[in-house]
Parts: C-alpha cells; structure tokens; sequence
C-alpha cells in the first residue's frame, strides 16, 4: 500500500526536533494530568564552549551528549480532509494507487510533514542531586523540541 505524504515545508527546510532519551521515567503529578501540553519540565542547557547538554528538571541534573540517529525520523500530523476538498485529479491518484485511508465515505487522512528528527540528546548516566534547588532564571522559553537551546538559560517545555 503507498501512502502519499504531504510536505509544505520546501527543499530542506523543515523544522528540525531531537529526542530527548532519557533513563527511567517522567511522570506528571495527578494535579497536572488535565494540562500536559505545554508544561514546564525542566530548563535544557548547552554550553557553547562544550558538545554536552544539561537537563535540569526540579532538584535533578542530567548530562548528555548529542548523537546522530542512523536512520532520520519524520513527525508527522494527520488531518481529515473531505473530498469536497481535494483538487480535481490528485483524489483520483491517489485512490487509484491504494493512497486513501479510509474512514467515513465523503472523508480521508492526509499526512502532512511538520518536522524532522535527526539527533537525540542522550541522558546515559543517572541524574545528580543539586543541593541548591532549581534555576529559576530563564531567558526565553523553547515551546517545540525543534529550537534546542545554544546556550543556557531557556525552558524546555
């Protein structure tokens, strides 16, 4: 089955995100289940003279590095379209070589590409404690993984 995917971003030049790998688990307090999106977890800094990034996250700091994934990874969203729609020929081609996901008669999905991951941020060691607490100074606030932070001081949300 070929699945036609969508991609508005041009030539190259879409969003880059990374993934954060971590060791154990992140979970969220039951008061904060209804507001996951957009919730602050921890500050993600990068040093400009060094290649590693910290992770604070409460009383915790992670060190990493930066590694290349061996094959990239696509983020994609999947949106409802209706024929009404389509532009004339292109519903036709894709229904002809199996590209329609089916769902409701006068409906289908479409793919479209918002990004690509090419890195991870891996967290191999286990967190150190910080006797002080958390920085609370932060200079400008990461709303998508795809701006990672070139030097400290921004939030990761």
């Amino acid at each position: 089955m070929q699945i036609k995917v969508k991609c508005s971003c041009g030539q190259g030049n879409c969003p880059e995100w990374a993934i954060l790998e971590l060791q154990g688990v992140v979970e969220a307090q039951p008061s904060f289940q209804d507001r996951l999106r957009n919730l602050h977890i921890g500050l993600l800094c990068r040093p400009s003279s060094q290649e590693s990034y910290t992770f604070t996250v409460g009383y915790h700091e992670l060190t990493g590095t930066k590694v290349p994934l061996k094959k990239p990874i696509l983020v994609l969203k999947k949106t409802r379209v209706s024929d009404e729609d389509v532009v004339e020929g292109e519903g036709e081609e894709e229904k002809d070589s199996g590209g329609d996901i089916a769902s409701p008669s006068n409906s289908r999905v479409q793919l479209a590409v918002i990004g690509i991951i090419r890195h991870k941020i891996l967290f191999k060691t286990r967190p150190k404690a910080l006797i002080s607490g958390p920085q609370t100074v932060a200079m400008g606030k990461i709303s998508t993984p795809s701006s990672l932070a070139p030097n400290c001081g921004y939030t990761f949300a």
